[in-house]
Protein backbone atom coordinates (compact mmCIF):
# COMPACT_ATOMS: atom_id res chain seq x y z
CA UNK A 1 0.00 0.00 0.00
CA UNK A 2 1.38 3.41 -0.94
CA UNK A 3 1.06 6.15 1.66
CA UNK A 4 1.07 9.90 1.07
CA UNK A 5 3.53 10.41 3.95
CA UNK A 6 7.02 8.94 4.22
CA UNK A 7 8.98 9.28 7.46
CA UNK A 8 12.76 9.07 7.28
CA UNK A 9 14.03 8.30 10.72
CA UNK A 10 16.28 6.43 13.09
CA UNK A 11 14.83 5.28 16.43
CA UNK A 12 17.85 6.65 18.28
CA UNK A 13 17.32 10.21 17.09
CA UNK A 14 14.94 13.15 17.07
CA UNK A 15 12.97 11.06 14.62
CA UNK A 16 11.01 9.97 17.68
CA UNK A 17 9.49 13.46 17.78
CA UNK A 18 8.28 13.27 14.18
CA UNK A 19 6.83 9.80 14.74
CA UNK A 20 5.00 10.96 17.85
CA UNK A 21 3.46 13.80 15.86
CA UNK A 22 2.47 11.41 13.09
CA UNK A 23 0.82 9.14 15.64
CA UNK A 24 -1.08 12.13 17.03
CA UNK A 25 -2.24 13.05 13.52
CA UNK A 26 -3.45 9.51 12.95
CA UNK A 27 -2.61 9.31 9.25
CA UNK A 28 -0.94 6.24 7.70
CA UNK A 29 2.70 6.66 6.83
CA UNK A 30 5.58 4.72 5.39
CA UNK A 31 8.74 4.39 7.46
CA UNK A 32 12.29 4.42 6.12
CA UNK A 33 14.89 3.69 8.82
CA UNK A 34 18.34 5.05 8.02
CA UNK A 35 21.63 4.43 9.76
CA UNK A 36 24.17 7.16 10.38
CA UNK A 37 26.66 5.98 7.78
CA UNK A 38 27.41 6.52 4.12
CA UNK A 39 24.73 4.09 3.02
CA UNK A 40 22.03 5.76 5.11
CA UNK A 41 21.76 9.42 6.07
CA UNK A 42 24.87 10.30 4.06
CA UNK A 43 23.77 8.51 0.90
CA UNK A 44 23.23 10.51 -2.27
CA UNK A 45 19.56 9.53 -2.32
CA UNK A 46 18.91 10.85 1.17
CA UNK A 47 21.07 13.95 0.75
CA UNK A 48 18.76 14.86 -2.11
CA UNK A 49 15.95 14.91 0.46
CA UNK A 50 17.87 16.59 3.29
CA UNK A 51 21.30 18.01 2.38
CA UNK A 52 22.10 18.15 6.11
CA UNK A 53 22.23 14.36 6.09
CA UNK A 54 20.25 14.00 9.28
CA UNK A 55 16.84 12.74 10.33
CA UNK A 56 13.98 13.19 10.68
CA UNK A 57 12.46 14.28 7.42
CA UNK A 58 9.02 13.67 6.04
CA UNK A 59 7.82 13.74 2.46
CA UNK A 60 4.12 14.45 2.06
CA UNK A 61 2.63 14.38 -1.42
CA UNK A 62 6.03 15.23 -2.88
CA UNK A 63 6.76 18.04 -0.40
CA UNK A 64 9.79 17.69 1.89
CA UNK A 65 9.77 18.98 5.45
CA UNK A 66 12.76 18.81 7.79
CA UNK A 67 13.40 20.14 11.32
CA UNK A 68 11.22 18.74 14.07
CA UNK A 69 9.38 21.93 14.99
CA UNK A 70 8.55 22.54 11.33
CA UNK A 71 7.36 18.95 10.90
CA UNK A 72 5.07 19.29 13.91
CA UNK A 73 3.61 22.62 12.76
CA UNK A 74 3.25 21.41 9.17
CA UNK A 75 1.39 18.24 10.09
CA UNK A 76 -0.96 20.15 12.39
CA UNK A 77 -1.92 22.43 9.50
CA UNK A 78 -1.99 19.67 6.87
CA UNK A 79 -4.44 17.59 8.90
CA UNK A 80 -6.71 20.04 10.74
CA UNK A 81 -9.18 17.31 11.71
CA UNK A 82 -6.64 16.15 14.31
CA UNK A 83 -7.16 19.48 16.13
CA UNK A 84 -3.47 19.91 16.92
CA UNK A 85 -3.27 23.66 16.26
CA UNK A 86 -5.34 26.43 17.84
CA UNK A 87 -7.43 28.77 15.69
CA UNK A 88 -5.22 31.32 13.97
CA UNK A 89 -6.35 34.12 16.31
CA UNK A 90 -5.24 32.11 19.36
CA UNK A 91 -1.78 31.02 18.29
CA UNK A 92 0.38 33.43 20.29
CA UNK A 93 1.49 30.86 22.88
CA UNK A 94 1.58 28.13 20.24
CA UNK A 95 4.13 29.93 18.06
CA UNK A 96 5.98 31.47 20.98
CA UNK A 97 6.86 28.19 22.66
CA UNK A 98 7.39 26.16 19.49
CA UNK A 99 10.08 28.60 18.44
CA UNK A 100 11.45 29.03 21.95
CA UNK A 101 12.04 25.28 22.16
CA UNK A 102 13.58 25.17 18.68
CA UNK A 103 15.85 28.13 19.43
CA UNK A 104 16.92 28.93 23.02
CA UNK A 105 16.12 25.51 24.49
CA UNK A 106 17.92 23.55 21.78
CA UNK A 107 20.94 25.87 21.83
CA UNK A 108 21.26 26.03 25.60
CA UNK A 109 20.91 22.28 26.12
CA UNK A 110 23.38 21.48 23.33
CA UNK A 111 25.96 23.97 24.56
CA UNK A 112 25.77 22.67 28.12
CA UNK A 113 26.09 19.07 26.93
CA UNK A 114 29.23 20.06 25.03
CA UNK A 115 30.67 21.76 28.10
CA UNK A 116 30.27 25.30 26.83
CA UNK A 117 29.38 27.86 29.48
CA UNK A 118 28.47 31.39 28.43
CA UNK A 119 31.17 33.71 29.81
CA UNK A 120 30.06 36.25 32.37
CA UNK A 121 28.72 39.45 30.80
CA UNK A 122 28.39 37.75 27.38
CA UNK A 123 24.84 36.51 27.84
CA UNK A 124 23.43 38.79 25.16
CA UNK A 125 25.75 37.25 22.60
CA UNK A 126 24.42 33.74 23.26
CA UNK A 127 20.83 34.74 22.61
CA UNK A 128 19.38 32.44 25.27
CA UNK A 129 21.21 34.26 28.07
CA UNK A 130 22.14 31.47 30.47
CA UNK A 131 21.06 27.86 30.77
CA UNK A 132 19.34 28.55 34.09
CA UNK A 133 17.44 31.50 32.64
CA UNK A 134 16.28 29.31 29.77
CA UNK A 135 15.08 26.61 32.17
CA UNK A 136 13.15 29.09 34.30
CA UNK A 137 11.47 30.48 31.20
CA UNK A 138 10.66 27.01 29.86
CA UNK A 139 9.06 26.12 33.16
CA UNK A 140 6.68 29.05 32.80
CA UNK A 141 5.44 27.62 29.48
CA UNK A 142 4.22 24.38 31.08
CA UNK A 143 3.19 25.61 34.51
CA UNK A 144 -0.55 25.40 33.81
CA UNK A 145 -2.72 22.45 34.81
CA UNK A 146 -3.08 21.16 31.26
CA UNK A 147 -1.24 22.17 28.08
CA UNK A 148 0.71 25.05 26.55
CA UNK A 149 -2.42 26.42 24.87
CA UNK A 150 -4.70 25.85 27.82
CA UNK A 151 -7.09 22.93 27.58
CA UNK A 152 -6.12 22.10 23.97
CA UNK A 153 -3.24 19.70 23.38
CA UNK A 154 -1.33 20.93 20.31
CA UNK A 155 1.74 20.34 18.19
CA UNK A 156 3.56 22.72 20.54
CA UNK A 157 3.12 20.16 23.31
CA UNK A 158 4.59 17.46 21.09
CA UNK A 159 7.72 19.45 20.36
CA UNK A 160 8.20 21.21 23.69
CA UNK A 161 7.08 18.08 25.50
CA UNK A 162 9.59 15.92 23.66
CA UNK A 163 12.38 18.27 24.73
CA UNK A 164 11.29 18.08 28.36
CA UNK A 165 10.57 14.34 28.35
CA UNK A 166 13.92 13.54 26.74
CA UNK A 167 15.72 16.03 28.97
CA UNK A 168 14.33 14.52 32.15
CA UNK A 169 15.22 11.01 31.00
CA UNK A 170 18.82 11.90 30.15
CA UNK A 171 19.49 14.60 32.72
CA UNK A 172 19.85 17.51 30.30
CA UNK A 173 16.82 19.26 31.83
CA UNK A 174 16.74 19.50 35.63
CA UNK A 175 14.00 17.65 37.45
CA UNK A 176 11.40 20.07 38.79
CA UNK A 177 7.86 19.29 39.94
CA UNK A 178 6.39 21.33 37.09
CA UNK A 179 8.39 19.43 34.47
CA UNK A 180 7.68 16.05 36.05
CA UNK A 181 3.93 16.70 36.18
CA UNK A 182 3.84 17.89 32.58
CA UNK A 183 5.85 14.88 31.39
CA UNK A 184 3.54 12.54 33.28
CA UNK A 185 0.55 13.98 31.41
CA UNK A 186 2.36 13.54 28.10
CA UNK A 187 3.22 9.93 28.81
CA UNK A 188 -0.45 9.08 29.27
CA UNK A 189 -1.28 9.96 25.67
CA UNK A 190 -1.96 6.91 23.47
CA UNK A 191 0.01 8.42 20.56
CA UNK A 192 3.06 8.92 22.80
CA UNK A 193 2.79 5.31 23.96
CA UNK A 194 2.46 3.99 20.40
CA UNK A 195 5.54 5.96 19.33
CA UNK A 196 7.59 4.61 22.21
CA UNK A 197 6.47 1.06 21.53
CA UNK A 198 7.47 1.29 17.86
CA UNK A 199 10.82 3.01 18.40
CA UNK A 200 11.80 0.92 21.43
CA UNK A 201 11.14 -2.24 19.41
CA UNK A 202 13.32 -0.92 16.59
CA UNK A 203 16.10 -0.03 19.03
CA UNK A 204 15.98 -3.52 20.56
CA UNK A 205 16.18 -5.05 17.10
CA UNK A 206 19.14 -2.86 16.12
CA UNK A 207 21.00 -3.75 19.30
CA UNK A 208 20.73 -7.50 18.84
CA UNK A 209 24.18 -9.08 18.46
Amino acid sequence: MSHAITLYTNPMSRGQIARWMLEEVGQPYEMVVLDYGEGGMKSADYLAINPMGKVPAIVHDGRTITECAAICAYLADAFPAANLAPPTDRRADYYRWLFFAAGPVEAAVTNKALGFIVPENRERTAGYGTFDHMVDTLESAVSGPAWICGDQFTAADVYVGAQIDWGLSFGTIPSRPTFEAYAARLRERPAYQRQKQIDNALIAQMQKP
